[in-house]
C-alpha cells in the first residue's frame, strides 16, 4: 500500500521524540503540523529540525533545496484543536502518563478525519487501554520510535487489542514512506526491544557484582564479540539507571522473576550514580569523556 504525501501529519509534544518523528514526516513529504501547549519548546524544536536538516546538507545526504523544502512542510501550533482539524494521522509524544495520553487523544478525535490513523508513541503504556478511551478504538496503534529519530531506522508497531488489520496496513505504508523498517508487535510489556534491552543490562550488572569481569571488558565483550554498537553497561549509563531500574520494576511485577533488578542497580540509583545525566554510573563522566571507574564494586556502593 502506498501513501498520499499530500496526508496532513500532526505530531504532539515538542520534545526530543516529538522533534524528531516530526522531521521524520516532514523530509518524508508530508505537510506536518508539531503541536505542543509551550512556545519555547516549539522554538527550541523548529530550531532542532532545522540544524538535522542542515547537517544533511553539510554531510551531503540530502540537496539544501530538499532540506529548504522539508523545512517548509514544517509548521507549529500551540493549539491542538486547530492543528488536528481534518489530519489524516495523529501521533502523540507527550508524557508517559496514560490520563494525559487519553486527554489528547479524546480532544482530538472528533477533529481528525474520519478515518485518520491514532498513534502513540509510548514504549511502555498500553495502546489497548488509550483506544478504550474513543469511539473508534480501531483505528489506534503504537508507533513506537527510537531516539535519535533521525538516525535509527526501527519503529516497533504496536497492535492494541481493537486495532484492526486496515490500520497495520496504513501504519506500515507510513513507516515505508519514512525510509524506516517496521515490525509488528502485539501489545505486551516492554514489547521487544526494552524487554531485550532491560534482561541484558541487567545480567551485565548481576556480571558485574559478581566480579565475572570488569565493566570495561563486559561491555567490549558485547561490542566485539556480537557487533553491538555500545555495551550494555555504557548504554544504560547512557539511558538512565534510574529509567532503567524503573523499567525492570515493572517487568518484574508483570513478567517475573527473571527480570527482578540487580541489587547492584538499587544502590547505584539510591546514591545517585544515575549515569552520564549525574556525571557517574557504572563510568565517570568528565568533560564530555567516558572514564573507567575500577574502584566500583558492589560493597563500595
Amino acid at each position: 500500500m502506498t501513501t498520499n504525501k499530500q496526508e496532513k501529519i500532526v505530531v504532539v509534544g515538542a520534545g526530543l521524540m516529538g522533534t524528531g518523528i516530526a522531521h521524520g514526516f516532514a523530509s518524508a513529504g508530508f505537510d506536518t503540523v508539531l503541536v505542543d501547549t509551550n512556545v519555547e519548546s516549539l522554538a527550541r524544536a523548529r530550531d532542532g529540525i532545522e540544524k538535522i536538516l542542515n547537517d544533511g546538507v553539510r554531510l551531503g545526504k540530502m540537496s539544501a533545496e530538499s532540506a529548504g523544502a522539508a523545512l517548509a512542510r514544517l509548521a507549529t501550533c500551540s493549539y491542538l484543536g486547530e492543528a488536528a482539524t481534518g489530519a489524516n494521522c495523529l501521533v502523540e509524544t507527550v508524557s508517559e502518563q496514560l490520563a494525559v495520553k487519553k486527554a489528547v487523544v479524546v480532544q482530538a478525535e472528533p477533529l481528525l478525519a474520519p478515518d485518520a490513523i491514532i498513534a502513540t508513541n509510548t514504549s511502555a503504556l498500553s495502546v489497548t487501554e488509550i483506544a478504550a478511551a474513543l469511539k473508534c478504538p480501531e483505528r489506534v496503534i503504537g508507533m513506537h520510535f527510537f531516539n535519535p529519530v533521525h538516525k535509527m531506522k526501527l519503529i516497533e508497531m504496536v497492535r492494541g487489542l481493537a486495532t484492526s488489520d486496515e490500520t497495520v496496513v496504513r501504519t506500515r505504508a507510513l513507516c515505508d514512506a519514512m525510509g524506516k523498517t517496521s515490525i509488528v508487535v502485539n501489545e505486551s510489556p516492554g514489547l521487544t526491544t526494552s524487554r531485550m534491552s532491560a534482561l541484558l543490562g541487567n545480567e551485565a550488572m548481576y556480571m558485574l557484582q559478581e566480579g565475572t569481569a570488569s565493566a570495561e571488558d563486559i561491555d567490549t565483550a558485547l561490542r566485539l564479540g556480537f557487533n553491538h554498537p555500545m555495551g550494555p553497561l555504557e548504554l544504560g549509563d547512557l539511558t538512565g539507571w534510574d529509567t532503567r531500574l524503573s523499567v525492570l520494576k515493572y517487568l518484574h511485577q508483570s513478567l517475573g522473576e527473571k527480570f527482578r533488578p540487580c541489587p547492584l542497580i538499587i544502590k547505584m540509583v539510591a546514591a545517585g550514580r544515575l549515569g552520564r545525566k549525574s556525571g557517574h554510573g557504572v563510568y565517570r563522566y568528565e568533560d564530555g569523556k567516558q572514564v573507567p571507574d575500577s574502584g566500583l564494586k558492589a560493597s563500595a556502593l
